[in-house]
């Protein structure tokens, strides 16, 4: 079986590229740890965006989908989940406030990710839930002629429990060391999870779920405010594609993480990004700005086509209703345009068409 050395990875010499974008999340991130202490509460918002747009984006991804007036309304716990997929979405969002509020009192070990795993799959009544898995998986692709292929064969059922064991143990010494950045450690402890594929059904989920808690175990608290989920499932097929990349060879300890860190990284920075994007959205406009201002200004600022649901996801200092008020103000004043129906409404400036 595969041993787990993470030490290996101080000796490496890393690409000027991810180098450059690990300095780049430093940056960012103690910019936002000043404005978290400065104005928290303008941030409570951005929270519970973020929850919602996490849990859809992450189980969308394994196509685990509801609408989202129900994702809404079983966050707000307005109505109860009516089948498996919203069972499985509620899952996911109690996992996800336990790392959001306990995130430094639960240790990267086996039993505590067999816990997140119970929980994940609690309401669903998945027999195999908080249980590493019995039967061997298989990560499969489909051809462009809809045949199918084993391109990954993860770690045999026996041998589970002794690589979750090694994993974490590497991880943890690695941590302590100091010899290698957390952002690079991290990416690499995700691979080799994916690689292990340690359970029956869940693996994408728990990755994803890990990954924002070893970002929040090491400082990097972005995932709080600014979804990391969706920002992969923008990205889906960049995202199995250097996955793909990274497991080659992972067996016989050949393969190279490299293009999964840097996918990784880029996903971070790009929500770092967009947090400073709307913090700076909410300092322009101003503590004692109407809705209608603020929605104004990120109109002025906005290139392309919205929805409502941008509007409402990137003026968090003013609450739902207010948002699309002001929305159909601008409309009406003829400052912005609604282009398509139903679900498929978007807006533009009205100044494109000139």
């Amino acid at each position: 079986m595969r041993e787990f050395d993470y030490s290996k990875l101080a000796d490496r010499t890393w690409p000027s590229d991810i180098l450059n974008l690990a300095a780049k999340i430093h940056e960012y991130k103690g910019r936002q740890d000043m404005f978290v202490r400065q104005k928290p509460v303008e941030l409570d918002r951005l929270v519970e965006i973020a929850k919602i747009q996490s849990t859809e984006a992450s189980n969308k991804i394994e196509g685990i989908i509801t609408t989202s007036t129900r994702m809404k309304q079983l966050f707000e716990e307005k109505t109860t989940p009516r089948n498996r997929d919203e069972d499985e979405i509620m899952g996911y969002r109690d996992v996800l406030n336990t790392i959001h509020e306990s995130n430094e009192y639960i240790p990267i070990r086996p039993s505590y990710i067999l816990q997140l795993h119970r929980d994940l799959l609690r309401r669903s009544s998945a027999s195999y839930g908080g249980s590493f898995k019995n039967v061997q998986n298989y990560i499969n692709e489909t051809r462009p002629d809809g045949t199918t292929f084993t391109r990954f064969t993860p770690v045999a059922p026996y041998e589970t429990p002794e690589a979750m064991t090694g994993l974490c143990e590497a991880y943890e010494q690695a941590l302590a060391k100091e010899s290698i950045d957390a952002l690079i450690l991290i990416p690499c402890f995700i691979v080799d999870f994916l690689c292990i594929h340690p359970f029956n059904d869940g693996n994408g989920r728990m990755s994803r779920l890990l990954t924002l808690l070893l970002l929040y175990k090491n400082g990097y608290s972005v995932g709080k405010y600014i979804s990391i989920e969706k920002q992969i499932e923008k990205t889906k097929d960049r995202y199995y594609d250097v996955l793909e990349m990274a497991d080659a060879g992972w067996h016989e300890e050949k393969n190279d993480p490299t293009p999964f860190i840097r996918y990784m990284l880029m996903v971070i920075l790009a929500c770092y990004t967009e947090f400073e994007d709307r913090v700076g959205l909410m300092e322009k406009t101003g503590t004692s700005s109407t809705a209608y201002d603020v929605v104004k200004k990120y109109v002025e600022d906005k290139v392309g086509k919205f929805t409502g649901a941008d509007v409402v996801a990137n003026c968090p200092s003013i609450g739902r209703s207010s948002a699309l008020a002001a929305l159909k103000k601008l409309t009406d004043e003829g400052v912005i345009l609604r282009q398509g129906a139903g679900r498929n409404t978007f807006y533009v400036r009205a100044d494109t068409e000139e």
